[in-house]
């Protein structure tokens, strides 16, 4: 059997060791987080160490985490009128959101519409209409991604904060992709709610944070029924999900080393690319990205067959986000940034990571060397271009 290399970080990271003992170690205790005795301390205390970990990676106070069963709960519970600041306690009245969002926040959370901003050709927020649009609306929420999770581009998060502030509106920040691969506090970034998955950072899936800055309320739970998580989340805390996060954010904060290194590896499969593919274009390049992230437009190749053919032999990599029940689908972050329906197909993401070698990149750059010239010139035609592939694996 082919021996596989993996290249989609973006979607999930390897889970840490630190962190799976952490985790075997916590269901290994018995006890409530909220009941008063021994067991149920003990658990809370599990709970209390992981907030400040949390809290720690991007320089927020543990008071102001708000554990959820992932980003697109946090990210739910954070898009909504009821916030309060202590200077302003009426509902918020509008969302606007980039174009390049991901789907939790382009569906709006509980605001009834939705505003997009758009953004330029490299996919960065246009800040001129986004500061014209808002000197136009009262008590808005605002919301943009730190990095995009397609491209890697990382957005001007602080020039933003500033225009929105001066609107008298809030900002809250998608963050996902970020911690771990860029640095990431919440009061440089002038975010005044910001979004953390678990998963992404080499914690377990079905944990993630919101974190509010300090005298930001959340007035309206997103799930009610009991007073956890200070009354803004209700239900019992995923004790051992959440322990394995507070130690891959405690892993995540020394994160310098392993960024160098992804982009002297992003970098070589950048040329290696370039090499066999000329045609290719990499989205983004000219500006600033994550250093794990690249994405390849190759006219005239299917993605979803690319992604296929690349799979059968040995390779995981994906079209773009992973959030669409394995459907490839167009890149609605291309459509954004002008690219059309046919080159929007043509996107195959490469996202590494901290465990990222470089006889991974031979073998992703091998594949792309026997793969990809014949399926940018393949047929439309699916079945016969998976039959190549296949026929392509076996050789």
């Amino acid at each position: 059997m082919t021996e596989r290399v993996y290249f989609d970080w973006n979607a999930t990271a390897p889970l840490r060791a630190h962190a799976r003992e952490a985790m075997i170690a916590a269901l290994e205790r018995v006890g409530n987080p909220s009941s008063v005795h021994g067991e149920g301390r003990a658990a809370r205390a599990l709970v209390e160490k992981a907030r400040e970990q949390v809290a720690a990676l991007v320089g927020g106070e543990p008071r102001n985490v708000i554990f959820t069963s992932g980003a697109t709960e946090a990210n739910m519970l954070a898009l909504t009128p009821a916030i309060e600041t202590g200077a302003e306690r009426r509902p918020r009245r509008t969302l606007f959101v980039s174009a390049i969002e991901h789907p939790s926040v382009r569906t709006g959370g509980r605001f009834g519409t939705v505003t997009e901003l758009p953004v330029t050709a490299d996919g960065v927020i246009d800040l001129a209409k986004g500061e014209q649009a808002l000197a136009h609306s009262e008590l808005a929420l605002v919301s943009l991604m730190l990095a995009n999770n397609e491209t890697g581009t990382v957005q001007p998060i602080r020039e933003l904060a500033d225009i929105v502030h001066r609107a008298g509106a809030l900002l809250h920040v998608d963050a996902v992709q970020a911690p771990g691969r860029i640095r990431v506090d919440i009061a440089a970034l002038g975010a005044d709610l910001l979004t953390i998955s678990s998963h992404k950072l080499g914690g377990p899936q079905g944990a993630g944070a919101l974190m509010l800055r300090e005298g930001v309320r959340i007035t309206e739970p997103l799930i009610r029924g009991g007073g956890q998580e200070r009354n803004r989340r209700a239900g019992t805390e995923n004790v051992a999900a959440i322990a394995g996060f507070g130690v891959a954010a405690a892993c995540a904060t020394a994160f310098e080393d392993d960024a160098k290194r992804m982009i002297g590896l992003r970098n070589q499969i950048e040329a290696g690319i370039r090499a066999i593919t000329p045609q290719a274009v990499i989205v983004g390049a000219a500006g600033e990205r994550l250093p794990n992230t690249t994405l390849v437009v190759m006219p005239g190749m299917s993605a979803e067959n690319a992604v296929i053919a690349f799979d059968l032999n040995g390779v995981a990599l994906s079209s773009g986000a992973a959030c669409s029940s394995g459907k490839v689908q167009p890149s609605h972050v291309l459509a954004a940034m002008g690219f059309d329906e046919k080159l929007a197909k043509s996107a195959l993401r490469i996202s590494l990571g901290r465990e990222t070698t470089p006889n991974d990149m031979e073998s992703l750059l091998l594949a792309w060397k026997k793969l990809v010239p014949s399926l940018s010139k393949a047929r439309s035609d699916t079945t016969q271009t998976v039959k190549a592939a296949i026929a392509a694996s076996a050789a």
